[in-house]
């Protein structure tokens, strides 16, 4: 399976405990796209994305329309989590330039990445 950083994908996400997002639901790749296609790596990187709404640099907001997502949108950076490739159900489309920019910077924010 071959997809850049920024593509939406329907994961399934179940089994969870506690407060981790549940269910099929649309996320977003985050992972180096070599990551993404090479089969030593199973692992990749993604975060969820919810029709709720959220404030701040961890809930960017997400648009309707070539990313494959049906309304108004928010993804869960705080929710980031590796998946197994095989938990991917789909692929809708890709995010916006500006939108994966607001989720780096969302991803360097709540992993402590930017400067000091």
């Amino acid at each position: 399976m071959k997809f850049e950083r920024g593509t939406v994908v329907l994961v399934e996400l179940d089994p969870t405990v506690g407060h981790e997002q549940r269910g099929s639901r649309p996320c977003i790749a985050v992972s180096d796209p070599t990551v993404n296609v090479d089969q030593r790596f199973p692992l990749i990187a993604v975060v969820p994305v919810t029709g709720t709404e959220g404030a701040g640099a961890l809930y960017p907001t997400l648009s309707p329309g070539v990313s494959g997502l049906t309304k108004q949108s928010c993804a869960l950076v705080d929710h980031l989590r590796s998946i197994d490739k095989r938990r991917i159900r789909r692929i809708f489309g890709q995010v916006s330039p500006g939108e994966l920019a607001s989720i780096d910077q969302g991803l360097a924010l709540f992993l402590g990445l930017g400067a000091s």
